[in-house]
């Protein structure tokens, strides 16, 4: 397996790294035993970089990937989030909380549950426009300090609160949705601002959420309990706007020999070298066609072809609803 390090000077970890998201929520129903194999199989392969949070679940994710790793940590990068805060008393309301002793008490919690004694990569899984990001940052590396987590990093902040969480403690990746449907770290200043400060960037959905692999063709291949049913790229006029994307996609992969999912992810691949995507996926079968990817080069005239099939802002709808829209970039 290809590795890459995490910003100039950061971890070596495999040049592909596993979303483990959908193996506990969102995306219909799941398997814990076909999950663990999967993630056991990664391993095997030479996969390192596992990721997930505590609000994946929630919570039932990290307690996952703690039964799957257990014997195997010292082959592990492992990443966890915090900040997303679910509501006892109402499951679709959920809030944000980067204060200081949330932050020790998460990291704790998230330790129990991953059965290990440090995370690798703890990020703030959105930021708190409550908290002044130095707070957050500073009790984040109080955990450092403390040998309970490694490496820093920030998930879907701008590129402003990311200079001034890394004057606080090295930041070492920014994780943010990117593929060829969402380039906006392109011209929002993520990518620019994580070159000039030597950071890692960890693109999560590389594949759009499973709709770059050219298999989805129709709203009913959802189960009826996937939040991809009520996302505004997946619904109605954007749905068949976006699939003829695809299907422009698929035909470029086609004449390459390989499949509309690797030749995405090779796009993502081709943009930087400190680049490390996690696709997600529960499946064997799935997660070594997506490794294979790494293996993949793209010709100045593929990238070429594919740019002018799918150029920027050529995807219909939002990302997320509007509430969730809020939540991005600051």
């Amino acid at each position: 397996m290809q590795r890459r390090t995490l910003g100039k000077n950061g971890p070596a970890v495999s040049a592909l790294g596993l979303g483990c998201m959908g193996m506990s929520a969102f995306y219909g129903a799941h398997d814990d035993t076909e999950s663990i194999e999967t993630i056991q199989h990664g391993l095997d392969r030479g996969l390192d970089f596992l990721d997930s949070a505590d609000m994946y679940g929630p919570h039932t994710n990290e307690v996952l990937i703690g039964k799957a790793i257990a014997g195997r940590r010292e082959r592990v990068f492992l990443a966890t989030k915090f900040g997303i805060v679910f509501d006892a008393a109402n499951p679709d309301a959920r809030s944000i909380n980067g204060r200081p002793e949330y932050v020790r008490s998460a990291c704790d919690a998230s330790l129990q549950r991953l059965n290990v004694e440090y995370i690798d990569l703890y990020y703030q899984h959105r930021v708190d426009p409550n908290v002044p990001i130095e707070e957050t940052v500073g009790a984040m590396g109080n955990l450092v300090r403390a040998g309970k987590v490694r490496y820093l990093g920030l998930s879907e902040a701008s590129a402003q609160t990311i200079e001034r969480a890394h004057r606080v403690h090295p930041i070492t990746a920014l994780q943010s949705e990117y593929s060829l449907w969402t380039r906006d770290p392109e011209v929002n200043g993520m990518l620019e601002k994580c070159r000039e400060l030597g950071i890692g960037f960890v693109p999560y959905s590389p594949l759009g959420r499973g709709f770059l692999t050219g298999t989805i063709r129709t709203p009913d291949d959802f189960e009826a309990d996937d939040f991809r049913r009520t996302n505004p790229r997946f619904v109605g006029e954007n749905f068949a706007k976006n699939l003829e994307l695809v299907d422009k996609v698929r035909a470029i992969a086609a004449d390459k020999g390989c499949t509309p999912a690797q030749l995405a992810l090779a796009w993502v691949l081709s943009r930087d070298p400190h680049i490390v995507p996690i696709p997600g996926t529960r499946r064997r079968a799935t997660l070594d066609e997506n490794l294979d990817a790494a293996d993949l080069r793209l010709s100045p005239a593929d990238l070429a072809a594919i740019e002018a099939v799918f150029p920027p802002d050529a995807a219909a709808g939002a990302r997320y609803p509007a509430a969730a829209m809020a939540w991005l970039n600051r």
